[in-house]
C-alpha cells in the first residue's frame, strides 16, 4: 500500500469510535469488522468510511442484535434486505420507545404522590370537590377469607400489568358505605387502579362531586382510629357520609421503612346535613 495517510490508526479509529482498542481486536477476530488495511508487522489502519460501518453495528446492537447475527447481516445483505431489516427494527424502536414513556410516567406519577406525602400534615382533614375518575375494579373480594384476599391481590396486579394498566398510580381498596357506617374498615369490596383510559370497557367511574380527605400514617392495622377523627370532623362541620370511601397507598416499603412510616390516603364522598 502507498501511504496510509488516509486511515486512522486503530487508537484512532477506536477513539473516533468511542471504544477500546480491545473491542476492534475482537471484532477483527471474529470476522465482524476487519480493518482496511494490515501492514507487514501487523499494524491496523481503519478508513473513515468503516466508521459508518461501525456505527451500523452499534446501532444493530442497541436494538438487541447479536455479533452473528450483525456479521451475517453485513457480509450477505442486498438493499432489499438492509430495508426490511431495518423497517423491523424500527417497529421494534417503536414499541420500546412507548414503553419507555410508560416507564417514565410511572416513575413521574409515584414521585409526585411521594412528594406531595411529605408535604402533609396528618392531624388536618378537607372537605374537596373532586372530578370524575375512572378506575379498573379488581373481582369483588367483599368477605372473602384470608387465602382467597391474597389470590385476589396477586391476580389483580398481574392483571394490571398484562394490560399495561399500571402507570404508576397507587393500588387502592374500595370501602362501601355500609362498611364505613358499621366501623368493618378492614373489608374490602374491591381493589382498583386508576386510570387515563375514559374509553376503558365498562370501567368503574368514581362520581364527582365533595369529599372528605385525610391521611392516615402507620400499620392499617391502626386505621379505624383515623376514620373515626374523620367521622368527628364531618359531624363538626356539618357534612354526613353519603358514599363509599376509596383508599390509596401513597407511601409503602417502596419508599420507606417500617409499617409505621406508611401512609393511606382516605377519599370518602359526604354531603352537607
Amino acid at each position: 500500500m502507498e501511504s496510509t495517510k488516509k486511515l486512522f490508526t486503530t487508537g484512532e479509529f477506536a477513539d473516533l469510535c468511542g471504544v477500546k482498542k480491545q473491542t476492534l481486536f475482537h471484532y477483527d477476530d471474529i470476522g465482524l469488522l476487519k480493518p482496511e488495511y494490515k501492514n507487514e508487522n501487523g499494524y491496523r489502519y481503519y478508513s473513515v468510511q468503516q466508521a459508518e460501518v461501525f456505527s451500523v453495528i452499534e446501532m444493530l446492537k442497541e436494538i438487541g442484535m447479536v455479533l452473528a447475527e450483525i456479521k451475517d447481516f453485513l457480509h450477505f445483505k442486498t438493499p432489499e434486505e438492509t430495508i426490511e431489516l431495518l423497517t423491523e427494527k424500527e417497529e421494534m424502536m417503536e414499541k420500546k420507545i412507548v414503553k419507555m414513556q410508560r416507564t417514565q410516567q410511572i416513575i413521574q406519577n409515584k414521585k409526585r404522590q411521594i412528594e406531595e406525602a411529605l408535604r402533609l400534615n396528618f392531624d388536618w382533614f378537607t372537605i374537596e370537590m373532586m372530578e370524575t375518575e375512572y378506575y379498573v375494579l379488581s373481582k369483588n373480594i367483599l368477605n372473602c377469607s384470608d387465602n382467597e384476599f391474597t389470590k385476589s391481590v396477586m391476580s389483580f396486579i398481574k392483571y394490571t400489568k398484562k394490560e399495561e394498566l399500571d402507570i404508576g398510580y397507587p393500588i387502592g381498596g374500595l370501602i362501601l358505605q355500609e362498611q364505613i357506617e358499621a366501623e368493618d374498615y378492614w373489608n374490602y369490596s374491591h381493589f382498583y387502579m386508576r386510570v387515563d383510559q375514559p374509553g376503558l370497557v365498562q370501567p368503574f367511574i368514581k362520581k364527582s362531586g365533595i369529599y372528605v380527605v385525610g391521611y392516615h400514617k402507620g400499620s392499617y392495622l391502626t386505621i379505624q382510629e383515623t376514620y373515626r377523627k374523620m367521622k368527628k370532623y364531618l359531624s363538626k362541620e356539618g357534612y354526613r357520609i353519603c358514599g363509599d370511601s376509596f383508599e390509596e397507598y401513597v407511601i409503602d416499603e417502596v419508599s420507606v421503612s417500617g409499617e409505621d412510616n406508611y401512609v393511606t390516603k382516605i377519599m370518602i364522598q359526604v354531603e352537607e346535613k
